[in-house]
């Protein structure tokens, strides 16, 4: 019997955020380069099997799935949309969700999910 794949939920927003490179003026585009990032490198300090669920919202709403990474449009709030996540996911799967969002972070452990910080995803 082999045990589900970890699901890694990275808040795009957040991790964008992260780094002050001008993201502001495209956050589409900046969510794009992320997206992008992870499909090509995956999250080195991360064991390789793994499921890479990007969430975006506001004007990165729209951003396509590729492979490697499946993109998740928040309707609303980006934090909703990831806490959802984790509940449907837990406690069969485990779960990795990469924010430095506090409030996020204490509702996702509290569904039982591990939390890392944007350098995990953004270098």
């Amino acid at each position: 019997m082999t045990s589900a794949p970890l699901l890694v939920i990275v808040d795009a927003a957040n991790v964008v955020g992260s780094v002050p490179d001008g993201w502001w003026r495209d956050r589409r585009g900046a969510a794009e380069r992320l997206r992008d990032r992870l499909a090509a490198e995956g999250l080195p300090q991360v064991a390789p099997a793994v499921e890479i669920v990007l969430v975006v919202e506001g004007a990165a709403r729209g951003v396509e799935s590729v492979p490697g990474v499946r993109v998740e449009s928040a309707d609303g709030s980006g934090d909703d949309r990831v806490v959802d996540l984790v509940a449907a996911a837990r406690p069969a799967r485990p779960c990795l969700v990469v924010t430095a969002d506090r409030e996020l972070r204490r509702r996702v452990t509290a569904l039982g999910a591990d939390v890392t910080g944007p350098r995990t995803a953004h270098p």
